[in-house]
């Protein structure tokens, strides 16, 4: 019995047998595929089958996606869903602390499962707008059994692929009793049904052996909050001792040295980015690393993190990481004399951090990130003959550069289109706005908070500690 209603999406609809996608410009992100001016691609239930410059169907639903570029779902690699509700309330936070006061320190402390579900639901369904086919949800607000399962059941109802990873909270009263007992619960009532299922499960957890030990008995992927600069002196105690491994995908990785990094990749340990977050808040040295990552030969996937100060989207995140990337090296070659100076990141390597390489940091490599037969059909199509996007002079700067999500046409995943003629499929939008006016009302009163919408800063509540 559940406090929240879970009919707000209709997705009950199969997979097409067979699905032809005509005359699309292929981005494949796969070296054996390449790439296609104008190509077909067959998709049989949820499994891509063929893609040729011309491929007879027979019966299969056809998709026309001349002038439309089709390209992997993007993979966004670190996510707190539960916090949907809570966009952009903090524009203007310049530390981590700023962040914290408008989540973990007030509102969260508040959270029903009600919330909670409608939090990841608005993210996930957000996630599809955008062309985010895969997310990978770290849910540092599992306050309860139920708070867990609503998480979920959410993800579940959006349709959406994601590994969800259930964390404790930071800070309020919550039932400790569930963790981490909850771990084994989840994945016995959700994840116990075979490997079909496009949800699966992680744990969120910190340096916590202990914890982390409990993970590994029950196979699950171990995600940390990591910052290089703060948390680096464990590294090489946690190495030491075979505790660090490619079930470990550590978020962030500022400051980190050169010995941590040469740790991190002799573990195998994954990694993900994120390029606007650790500006925005200002985290460690407030630069990404990507290009020390690359440095010593790890593939890191992009991230967006949070929605509660910037937008959801993966276009930005690759365009920041461009410019921060580029203006980077213009300083350290100017200024610095570094012994490293960036390497100035082409589009196509962006767009693989947003999707191959998003895909082997979430450790769904073999199913998803690029379009190339056998693999899952989690795909877009993007509208070149938009006026923002006519004519396209590079597929790549296409994407990279000028594409917005009001240009995606279509998103499809697992064969299921979820997204047609630019709207998301399934939802009924005013039920969808009702739950969420009323999940933001119950937690701006609860945490004795008077929004605002044209304030310049989030003023701690009473509530925050």
């Amino acid at each position: 019995m559940t406090d929240y209603i879970r009919n707000i999406v209709q997705n009950a609809d199969l997979p097409a047998a067979r699905t032809l996608i005509r005359g699309a410009t292929v981005l494949s992100m796969d070296g054996d595929t390449g790439n296609l001016v104008s190509g077909d691609i067959l998709i049989e239930g949820n499994t891509i089958t063929a893609i040729s410059k011309s491929i007879d169907a027979g019966d299969a639903v056809v998709i026309d996606a001349s002038g439309m570029i089709a390209m992997p779902g993007m993979v966004d690699t670190h996510r707190h869903s539960w916090e949907g509700q809570l966009r952009r309330l903090n524009p203007n936070a310049a530390t981590l602390e700023d962040y914290c006061n408008a989540t973990h320190y007030s509102f969260a402390k508040y959270y029903r499962p009600a919330d909670m579900y409608i939090g990841n639901l608005l993210t996930a369904l957000g996630c599809i707008d955008a062309g985010i086919t895969t997310v990978v949800d770290n849910s540092h607000n599992s306050r309860t059994g139920a708070h867990s399962d609503a998480a979920v059941e959410a993800l579940l109802d959006a349709g959406i692929r994601s590994v969800h990873a259930s964390g404790a909270p930071v800070s309020g009263e919550w039932d400790k009793a569930h963790w981490p007992g909850n771990l084994e619960r989840l994945q016995e009532k959700y994840f116990k049904k075979g490997d079909n299922s496009l949800v699966s499960l992680a744990v969120m957890a910190q340096l916590e052996p202990e914890l982390w030990a409990e993970a590994r008995r029950l196979g699950l992927p171990i995600i940390t909050e990591f910052f290089g600069g703060a948390m680096a002196a464990e590294l090489e105690g946690l190495h030491r001792k075979g505790l660090l491994g490619s079930d470990n995908i550590f978020n962030h990785c500022t400051a980190l040295s050169d010995a941590g990094w040469q740790i991190l990749r002799e573990a195998g340990v994954r990694v993900n980015v994120c390029p606007r977050s650790d500006a925005h808040y200002g985290i460690e040295d407030g630069m990404f690393a990507l290009q020390s990552a690359l440095r010593h030969g790890i593939n890191p996937g992009l991230s967006v993190d949070n929605e509660t100060s910037y937008s959801g989207d993966m276009f930005m995140e690759m365009r920041v990481a461009f410019y921060l990337q580029r203006v980077m090296g213009m300083h350290q070659r100017q200024c610095c004399g570094s012994e490293h100076p960036p390497v100035t990141l082409q589009a196509h390597s962006l767009l693989k951090a947003a999707t191959a390489d998003g895909a082997a940091c979430a450790g769904l490599q073999d199913k998803i990130g690029s379009l190339a037969p056998g693999k899952q059909a989690d795909l877009i199509l993007i509208r070149t003959e938009d006026i923002n996007l006519y004519p396209s002079g590079n597929a790549f700067g296409t994407v990279v550069h000028a594409a917005e999500r009001s240009n995606i046409d279509t998103v499809m995943i697992g064969g299921r289109v979820v997204k047609r003629d630019g709207k998301v499929l399934g939802v009924d939008s005013e039920r969808l706005r009702a739950a969420i006016d009323e999940s933001r009302q119950h937690l701006f009163a609860a945490a004795g908070y008077q929004p605002d919408i044209f304030a310049e800063t989030f003023l701690p509540l009473e509530s925050a500690r």
